[in-house]
Formats: structure tokens, C-alpha cells, sequence
């Protein structure tokens, strides 16, 4: 993050992401970044404030940047239209292991994977795992975006402008139809 000019910004502006940041977003359009993930918040009955501080990190900014990516978690599932299915998860974890490297992701998505049936296990395989290297090899680090700043801006607008490439039909489909809770998030 500090490398990016953006994620340079956000470490140094520190902003959370708290059920008092939905005061500012609840009433946006849906098809807003801001309308959609308070939207995704309200459907599936989560608060931002449920995720817990980080322990056992010294650092200060070391602290503010795992916070920060327990923070963006729900905003990635919004960016890519995965419900928080288990699927859905695992999904969205091999996507974060492949943007941050952190080993707790490779951890949690493989962990997860292994939980899954079969059949998706073959579809993690053939598909969420090229989505997401393909993704570990984009130009664009999802860590060092101003989501705060982005609110007001058409959800699909901000898709394009970060170059995003949406799950496959297939994962999104599997996501779908295992529907059901999968919190609390591993991580």
C-alpha cells in the first residue's frame, strides 16, 4: 500500500469502515457502489462493527492494515457479486490470497475448499483458481482503494475503472445456490 499513491492516502487518513459509515450511505441509489453495499449489509443482516480488532500485531500500521482488510472484505463481495454463501467465501478468500499473499487467506480458502462437495471442488479448481491468478497478476491492488471516496460512483463505473474481471457464470451460479450464511468469516 505504500507504494501505490492511493494506498499511500489511506494509510495515512486511517478511515474505518463502521456501522457509522452506513449513516452516509443508506439512502444512495442501488446501483451505487454505496447503495449496493448497504444493500448486501441489510439483506444479509451484517454490521461492519461485527468484525472483530486485530490482536497480536505490535505495529501500529501493520494493526491499521489487517483491520483495514477485515474491513474491505464485505465491500469486495459487493465488487464481485459473490454472496457470503460458503461458497461464495471460499471464492472470495482464493480472490484475497491472490490480491494481498496473506497466508491466512491461502489458509482459510484452501481449509474451506476442502469442506466443499466434489463437484465444487472441481469447479474451485477449473475456475476460481485461474479467476483469481489472474487477478493476483492485475495492475490493480485492491487493498490501496479509497472505497470511502467512491461511494457516490456507479457500481458498474467502478468495476471498469479498477479493471475488475467478475467471477465465471459457473461461480457466481454456485454462490447462488448454496445460499445460506456462511459467517462468522474465518479470518
Amino acid at each position: 500500500m505504500e507504494r501505490h499513491p492511493v494506498g499511500r492516502a489511506v494509510l495515512h487518513d486511517r478511515p474505518q469502515i463502521t456501522s457509522h459509515t452506513l449513516d452516509g450511505i443508506c439512502g444512495l441509489p442501488p446501483h451505487t457502489f454505496g447503495g449496493a453495499y448497504a444493500a448486501f449489509l441489510k439483506e444479509h443482516a451484517f454490521d461492519p462493527d461485527e468484525r472483530a480488532p486485530v490482536r497480536f500485531v505490535d505495529d501500529a500500521d501493520l494493526a491499521y492494515v489487517m483491520q483495514r482488510y477485515r474491513q474491505v472484505h464485505d465491500l469486495w463481495h459487493t465488487l464481485f457479486g459473490l454472496p457470503p454463501s460458503y461458497f461464495g467465501e471460499v471464492a472470495l478468500k482464493w480472490l484475497e490470497a491472490a490480491q494481498t499473499g496473506l497466508p491466512m487467506c491461502v489458509a482459510g480458502a484452501a481449509a474451506g475448499g476442502v469442506r466443499l462437495p466434489v463437484a465444487q471442488q472441481s469447479i474451485v479448481t477449473r475456475h476460481v483458481l485461474p479467476w483469481a491468478a489472474r487477478h493476483a497478476g492485475s495492475t490493480v491492488d485492491l487493498m490501496s482503494v479509497y472505497y470511502e471516496r467512491e461511494w457516490e460512483r456507479p457500481l458498474e463505473e467502478l468495476r471498469e475503472e479498477l479493471r475488475l474481471e467478475m467471477p465465471p457464470p459457473v461461480v457466481l451460479e454456485q454462490a447462488q445456490h448454496t445460499r445460506r450464511r456462511a459467517r462468522p468469516d474465518p479470518q
